[in-house]
């Protein structure tokens, strides 16, 4: 055993030696907090605090006499008036232990009488509570304000004995704001909420002291702010599964938060090269950048024309105050395919399945024909449209669109054939290719 330890030991039973003699008399109680006076000189006093509601009297203090013998207990509290202590209950039972209840606030003393002397111990007891209010005084489109307001006082008041002179007792007020009951919004009294919810949200003003004391208030947020978002969904795609073909139907899926139904805006815009073009020859100028708006809650539009949009939503809420709005872009641009023509070089009828008809495909065009020829120059085939729908509707429901490879009924000699197509596209330029296929009789 070193040094330390058997000095450590040494103090240890001189304490126990004493015991008897010290027996560690005391005020107890059943407080939710005890903590010391801070008197200018002497010694130190406890200060017992019970948490409760407003005009509660939950303070009591438990004398108990030195070394547990039977005595008895004269208790006196203190007159801040006179500044001497009055005689407040003489409790001549005969226990080893006196309890006072229903105390106010203020000092008690008791003077304990027992085989051994008088012994005289002195404490405070304070009735705490927290009192306080919530409200939600302002609300707009951009913040709310959570207002809290402490009712009940921030300190205790007592009496420096030695001198007579209060002493202040700080509370340590702290203050939480919750929402829903957990995420702290704010740690401050009145506080300002930016960004609101779009539904109605409660709020948990939560006020606790030094003491464990807490008054808990809720008070519930009433939405007035929406939220704008949308998802935008296209056709699958037939004619060719790497571009959107036009015209090119999109069904806009409105998932906007605490808007008005009847009150969504939609703005798609024109092609954004076409802005471009206007706004250089116009010196930056554009005359008007939307193409349409749309006043449906789920609309479904059209492209007619190849290009890149871009589509924005706008959301209301509508209150007794305020119109509150938001906006929501999409992430990226709505393309519809430049027009383009292609022609296989080859094809064998036969009603084999495979390969049986010959088709020229087009993609995003507004008018089209299509021309067959022998050698000779002769006209075999010619289909035309001034108002096509997409290439693969038109293979299934014009199928006088494409060539069979029979001239009068019967397939024609195998060889060398031409075509020509031309046409508007739905960009607006001029299309026209032409070229030769091999015609192969199937087996």
């Amino acid at each position: 055993m070193n040094i330390q330890s058997r000095v450590a030991a040494f103090i240890v039973l001189i304490v126990f030696a004493l015991v008897p003699t010290m027996a560690f008399p005391q005020i107890t109680s059943v407080a939710n907090e005890v903590v010391p006076t801070e008197y200018s000189s002497g010694s130190q006093d406890n200060v017992h605090v019970f948490c409760g509601e407003k005009g509660d009297l939950n303070a009591s203090l438990i004398a108990t006499s030195p070394n547990n013998e039977t005595a008895s207990f004269e208790w006196l509290k203190y007159n801040e008036a006179t500044r001497n202590f009055d005689p407040f209950l003489n409790d001549q039972s005969g226990n080893t232990t006196s309890t006072i209840s229903d105390l106010a606030d203020g000092c008690y003393r008791v003077n304990i009488t027992g085989t051994s002397g008088v012994t005289t111990y002195t404490a405070w007891a304070f009735n705490n509570y927290i009192e306080a209010t919530a409200e939600i005084p302002e609300s707009d489109c951009i913040k709310f304000i959570l207002k809290g307001t402490l009712i009940s006082p921030a300190t205790f008041t007592y009496i420096d004995l030695p001198t007579s002179q209060p002493k202040l007792l700080n509370k340590e007020i702290e203050v939480e704001w919750l929402e829903n009951g957990s995420a702290v919004v704010s740690r401050i009294l009145t506080s300002e909420i930016f960004d609101p919810p779009t539904s109605n949200t409660n709020y948990l003003l939560s006020v606790t002291d030094r003491f464990d004391c807490v008054a808990r208030i809720n008070i519930e947020y009433i939405s007035i702010v929406t939220k704008a978002s949308f998802e935008a969904t296209k056709p699958e795609r037939k004619s060719d599964s790497r571009f959107d073909e036009a015209p090119l139907r999109v069904t806009f899926n409105n998932t906007s938060e605490n808007g008005d139904a009847g009150k969504f805006e939609w703005f798609i815009f024109r092609d954004l090269d076409e802005i471009k073009r206007e706004s250089a020859a116009n010196g930056g100028i554009v005359k008007d950048s939307i193409l349409i708006k749309i006043f449906t809650d789920s609309p479904e539009y059209t492209f007619e024309n190849s290009g890149k949009y871009m589509v924005k939503l706008v959301s209301k809420k509508i209150s007794e105050f305020h119109t509150c709005t938001d906006t929501f872009y999409m992430s990226d641009y709505i393309v519809a395919d430049t027009a383009f023509i292609e022609a296989p070089n080859v094809f064998t009828p036969g009603n084999d399945g495979v390969n049986d008809k010959f088709v020229i495909r087009f993609f995003s065009m507004k008018t089209v024909k299509i021309s067959i020829f022998n050698r000779w120059g002769k006209v075999l085939h010619v289909w035309e449209s001034n108002n096509v729908q997409g290439f693969s509707p038109t293979i299934d429901s014009t199928p006088q669109a494409v060539w069979d490879g029979k001239v009068g009924g019967k397939i024609a000699t195998p060889g060398v054939y031409y075509y020509v197509v031309e046409g508007t596209g739905r960009d607006g330029d001029r299309k026209r290719t032409s070229g030769f296929f091999h015609l192969f009789r199937g087996k």
